[in-house]
């Protein structure tokens, strides 16, 4: 308080002895708890840890792979943990696109790795689960997808299925989202954030192939 007044029983006391009612005390705002800074971390991935997703055969060595952990919110509104393998390559771009999502606040219901579901991608993708490498084959071919290398990566499965001319939609759990004129928690659209993170480190989008959609998946490689 300055000199020339007294504060008492909420009534200011002026020199001269002119009195007003004191300005209320204020209140102290509740503190805002601290959003965590995004981390990522990447490092050598034990044979143990892919007991169904990666044997001898494989396109890629297991020495070449790495094991991710990285930030990330959740449908619930609350940042957590999640776990994908990646080729040793491919693991700084990611991070970047990771913070991306993250500062954009874009949620992902889970990201464990495929073993979680004994390597079955229909498993993984109907648990809505985040992941990348899996040694398989493209379905219904004999060819390699580009998950056996470590170089691409499904996001929201059930949010962004994959769906075909026909109009199959895999999983089956995505159906609700097929249309993708619905802007909807978790769903990819073209020009989005994510879509321009991939993009700035080389990524393409399966969001925007001919025929049958991909809206899931994101390579290096674009296929």
């Amino acid at each position: 308080m300055r000199s020339g007044g007294l504060l008492l029983s909420g009534v200011l006391l002026m020199a001269g002895g002119a009195a007003r009612p004191a300005a209320p005390a204020t209140t102290p705002m509740a503190a805002v708890q601290a959003v965590p800074a995004f981390k990522a971390t990447s490092a050598p991935v034990d044979r143990s840890r892919l007991k169904h997703s990666w044997r001898p055969g494989c396109p890629v060595a297991l020495r070449d792979l790495r094991l991710m952990r990285a930030s990330h919110w959740g449908f619930d509104g609350k940042p957590h943990t999640g776990a994908i393998v990646v080729h040793r390559t491919l693991t700084a771009g990611l991070a970047r696109v990771l913070k991306s999502m993250y500062d954009a606040r874009y949620p992902i219901a889970r990201m464990q790795l495929v073993d979680v579901y004994s390597g079955d991608d229909d498993r993984s993708m109907a648990a809505n689960n985040t992941s990348a490498f899996n040694c398989r084959k493209v379905a219904g071919t004999s060819k390699w997808s580009e998950h056996a290398y470590g170089r691409a990566i499904d996001v929201n499965p059930v949010q962004n299925p994959y769906v075909t001319r026909s109009g199959k939609v895999s999983p089956a759990t995505g159906k609700r989202w097929a249309n993708r004129a619905q802007c909807l928690p978790g769903m990819i659209h073209g020009g989005d954030a994510t879509v321009k993170a991939f993009a700035a480190i080389g990524w393409k989008w399966g969001g925007t192939w001919r025929g049958a959609r991909d809206y899931q998946h994101f390579s290096s490689t674009g296929k």
